[in-house]
Order: C-alpha cells, then structure tokens, then sequence
C-alpha cells in the first residue's frame, strides 16, 4: 500500500476552516485535511505556508480561485516539487472523496478527485414565466 496523500485545502478568508470542518462532520474523519487562509498573507509568506504543509510526502492543494493569490501560490509550488498537485475550484464531493481515498497514488486520485467535483456540479431551472 501506498502512502497516504496530504491534502492542504488553501482559500481566501476562512472558506478554507469551513470547508474542512464540513468534511469532518459530514465524513467523520479528522485531521485529514489542513487548512491555510492566505488572510494577512502576502504571496511568499503565503508560499512558504504552503511548503511547509507539503514538505516531505505527496500532497494535494485544494485551492478556492486558480488566478488569485492562493491559486498563484499553489502553482508555484507544483512547479517547485514534483511531489504536489493544486486543483482549483474545490468543492465539497471532491473533498469528501479525497478523505476515503487518500491512499491512492497521486497521478490516478488527481483526475478521480476533479471527475468527483465536477459531478457534483449541477444546474436545475425553474419552468419559464409564460405570458
């Protein structure tokens, strides 16, 4: 068996806190996932948080936005180690199935994680007024 996957879950604010204490309560299982806010953080502090997070085993960073600054700060350190990944636009689902599959190796649970947060994602319409 593989090594279990890290998985930092990075926002603006406290999105980050809350997202990670949905999927402890919703899935039951703790300290899987760490959160970071980039709040008071300027762009190297913020990437040196991140490293240090990710130091020494593969990790996932499970970022808010992909063009601000948490998304910046993720994708400098993935081009850093070949030991991250940084998936933007996190969800609930993807983070839910990132708990109860961590084991995986990084390059099969990346595109499982994004197939899991894009199901999740769904659009229903309320019947058109007619006049």
């Amino acid at each position: 068996m593989s090594s279990r996957v890290r998985g930092v879950v990075v926002s603006h604010a406290d999105l980050a806190r809350a997202l990670v204490s949905a999927v402890e309560t919703i899935s039951g299982v703790t300290g899987v996932l760490r959160p970071v806010s980039n709040e008071g953080l300027g762009p190297d502090t913020l990437r040196d948080t991140l490293s240090e997070a990710a130091a020494d085993v593969d990790t996932i960073l499970f970022v808010d936005i992909a063009g601000g600054s948490c998304g910046m700060a993720g994708l400098r350190l993935v081009r850093e180690t070949r030991r991250a990944a940084c998936i933007t636009g996190v969800n609930l689902p993807m983070l839910l199935d990132f708990v109860f599959h961590r084991e995986m190796p990084l390059d099969a649970l990346v595109p499982r994680l994004i197939r899991k947060g894009q199901s999740g994602q769904q659009a229903h319409l309320g019947p058109a007024e007619t006049d």
